[in-house]
């Protein structure tokens, strides 16, 4: 019960890495807001997790998304003390030339806008009770880039700068940002990462994580327990791998 008490939002919580998540922390005695752009996901998530868990419809490139996020989490559960921005958006592999932009400003609004939108309007109510914890799941791409992702990997890349940077100057105020990069994982993501799933594709993938294995949602959820945790009190300004290697 390493999180009893505490209230939290995890955007993309519908499925993958923020499944993972949500469930872990409802497990370890928080309530949750699954915010996701998939609603009818988000009431099924919510939905087998009782009263401990609320599901909504966000899209989280959008101000008033993330807004009502929050009040809706304050208006249920009393408050907020964490935020998880796990929500994510990927291009298939291709020429960086090539990328539509339609597509590089999904990039930005989900993986990028979506943590300043997060920070507006949570950081005001950390600062009020001088505590709080923000969770910025970025990737393995923002250290180590593969080639043909370029735009994503500068999303991630710039998701990381973000964490380090909120880190130095919301510490002062009792509030502690991490950010955990993964690996590729079994989630819907995996496929548009590899652009295809096939046993030769996830072969030649696999054989870059020296573990030997892709990442889980519970692999994810475990690190983000802990750094969302009174346990954590001391780390803030990490950007955890949780990759079997891949970054070494």
């Amino acid at each position: 019960m390493r999180l009893k008490g505490k209230v939290a939002i995890v955007t993309g919580g519908a499925s993958g890495f923020g499944e993972g998540i949500v469930r872990k922390f409802v497990a370890e005695g928080a309530r949750v807001l699954v915010a996701d752009r998939d609603e009818a996901g988000a009431l099924r998530v919510a939905e087998a997790l009782g009263a401990a868990a609320v599901g909504m419809a966000v899209d989280v490139s959008t101000e008033a998304g993330i807004s009502g996020a929050v009040a809706e989490a304050v208006a249920r559960f009393g408050g907020l003390d964490i935020l998880v921005n796990n929500a994510g958006f990927a291009h298939t592999p291709q020429p960086l030339e090539t990328l539509p932009e339609e597509i590089f400003d999904r990039i930005a609004g989900v993986n990028m806008k979506a943590i300043y939108y997060g920070a507006k309007h949570a950081v005001p109510l950390f600062k009020a009770k001088k505590s709080g914890a923000i969770l910025n799941i970025a990737s393995t791409g923002g250290v180590s880039p593969r080639p043909n992702l370029t735009w994503y990997n500068a999303s991630k890349g710039w998701a990381i700068t973000a964490t380090r940077s909120m880190a130095i100057e919301l510490a002062p105020f009792g509030i502690r940002v991490n950010a955990i990069n993964p690996v590729a994982g079994e989630t819907p993501m995996l496929k548009t990462f590899m652009g295809g799933d096939t046993p030769e594709v996830r072969a030649k993938f696999l054989s870059t994580i020296p573990i030997g294995r892709f990442s889980t949602p519970e692999d994810i959820a475990n690190a983000a327990a802990f750094l969302c945790s009174d346990e954590a009190s001391m780390i803030t300004g990490v950007a955890m791998e949780v990759d079997g290697g891949r970054c070494i």
